[in-house]
């Protein structure tokens, strides 16, 4: 027998906002539902169009086909670009096949692409702080000639990275990242050199600022935090990991399936976020689920209201 509403414990669930979807998500994904209607099914997709699970079984359901490397699409059939950007020999080799190509990179990612070509222009190294293999770091790097660009992953990398110029060095960001790790990067390169050029704006994008601003402020008033997002989503596993530094017990998870209600063990106030991937159909998925267990109390929390858009390319508009 189902327990009656009163015979639930409470429980407070604290909405972090902003969460879900940035306007470089929601671009990407329009330009691969766009395409499909443009050219028809079906439309081949270089990478995880974003990194989410879910997003991507939907789009697979709508015509989208995944592949890894361009090799494996057909010249007469369009292929999209995923979010976070693809070294420059990728689209010289889609124009050398003739191939109709949609660049879905996040524009705030071509902004650091155009940083790190002005620094390379300027005669500058350029150090890129960011993560080994993840798709928009491979992505930045292969904007530049090979050696021109040095990964930096940690504060022990900057301490021990060793320019040929000391004086003549830049740095640019992967937009995803911690934004408290990579300011203490920033200020291990700082004070080994003064000099460093720096980007004319954070490279870390306003969404990711944002969503962990947002973590901050719930996982501080919050028993358990739940990020709804996928493992290979860099930006999900920073908020999740932020908000253990903030105090909450904190996971990531896929949706509400990966829900473990023991996690919420005498627990009053669960926070709820999601990464930048992860659709809003998810949250409500974790909230229906809590429902089912606790006389829930729902409490949005604002942090900051997001009202950017990016245009889409002409031919998609």
């Amino acid at each position: 027998m189902s327990p009656t509403l009163s015979s639930r414990p409470p429980l407070t669930v604290l909405l972090a906002t902003p969460r879900g979807f940035c306007a470089g998500v929601d671009r990407a994904i329009q330009i691969v539902e766009r395409a499909i209607g443009r050219f028809g099914a079906p439309v081949y997709v270089r990478h995880e169009i974003v990194h989410n699970r879910h997003v991507v079984e939907r789009l697979k359901g709508l015509g989208a086909i995944f592949v890894e490397e361009l090799e494996e699409c057909p010249p007469d059939r369009p292929v999209v670009f995923s979010a976070h950007g693809v070294p420059k020999s990728v689209s010289a080799e889609a124009k050398l096949r003739k191939m109709i190509y949609l660049d879905a990179t996040c524009p705030l990612v071509s902004k650091v692409h155009v940083e790190a070509g002005r620094h390379f222009d300027a005669g500058r190294e350029i150090v890129l702080i960011g993560h080994a293999g993840h798709p928009e770091v491979v992505g930045t790097m292969g904007q530049l000639p090979a050696g021109a660009v040095t990964l930096v992953q940690s504060v022990e990398d900057a301490r021990t990275f060793t320019p040929k110029d000391p004086a003549n060095i830049a740095f640019v960001t992967q937009t995803t990242l911690s934004v408290d790790d990579t300011a203490e990067i920033v200020a291990a390169l700082k004070a080994r050199f003064p000099e460093i050029a720096t980007p004319y704006k954070e490279d870390i994008c306003y969404a990711t600022t944002n969503r962990q601003e947002a973590v901050k402020t719930v996982a501080g008033r919050s028993d358990v935090l739940l990020v709804l997002g996928s493992a290979n989503s860099s930006n999900s596993v920073r908020l999740a990991e932020v908000g253990g530094r903030a105090g909450a017990r904190a996971y990531l998870i896929d949706d509400a399936d990966g829900l473990d209600l023991a996690w919420l063990a005498g627990a009053q106030t669960v926070g709820v976020t999601a990464g930048a991937s992860a659709p809003e159909v998810l949250v409500q998925g974790v909230i229906d689920r809590l429902a089912e267990s606790f006389e829930l109390s729902v409490e949005e929390i604002d942090a900051q209201r997001e009202t950017v858009i990016f245009k889409l390319p002409r031919v998609l508009a």
